[in-house]
């Protein structure tokens, strides 16, 4: 089965609202619309999104253009930062380097990188043993970093994160195991195949 992992594109931040609500901003929402307007990634697919507005806005918008059947699991969201709330941009970087440079210890009380990574390998067997269809998971750049990183067998680093939200990887998933097509590749990349 082919696997595509989809990062959210960009979102309105409002530091008055909990991260797991923000929406997509206009910006984000053009990006994805212009990745379908090339056919991208079409028909067949089954949506597996995770529950926070701005990845469920992304996986929404997917399911309306091409027909695809869209599911929700708990445990595909973002890391949790709630122990800081919001914070702004260089904070959030250098948080962000430390989530990855050190797994085993979330930063500022932040959920570790293993602690995600368990819960969304968890959240990939979950899926698979349910479902045999071609799938695209919505989620969040940090915790797709980490399932690529237990997919290809490689250690947690920033350099295998993504570059910009609104990113995705691919693969193929059989009971031989998983194969990539490529790794993080930005939205504006991807076109019908």
């Amino acid at each position: 089965m082919r696997i595509l992992y989809l990062s959210h594109p960009e979102v309105k931040i409002d530091p008055q609202v909990p991260g797991p609500e923000w929406e997509l901003s206009d910006q984000g929402r053009r990006r994805l619309r212009a990745a379908i307007k090339r056919g991208w990634p079409g028909r067949g697919w089954r949506l597996i999104a995770s529950p926070e507005v701005k990845a469920q806005q992304t996986a929404e918008i997917l399911s309306q253009a091409f027909a695809l059947p869209l599911h929700t699991h708990p445990e595909m969201g973002g890391v949790d930062r709630r122990a800081t709330g919001y914070v702004p941009q260089d904070r959030y970087d250098l948080l962000t380097c430390a989530l990855f440079d050190r797994p085993a210890v979330g930063p500022e009380g932040w959920e570790s990188a293993n602690v995600a990574s368990a819960r969304i390998i968890k959240c990939f067997q979950e899926v698979l043993s349910e479902v045999s269809d071609d799938m695209i998971f919505v989620g969040h750049g940090a915790v797709g970093s980490f399932l690529w990183s237990a997919l290809t067998k490689t250690p947690i680093t920033r350099a295998a994160g993504q570059r910009r939200g609104g990113s995705f990887w691919a693969g193929n998933y059989d009971s031989a195991g998983f194969e990539p097509t490529h790794g993080w590749q930005a939205l504006e990349t991807a076109s019908a195949k």
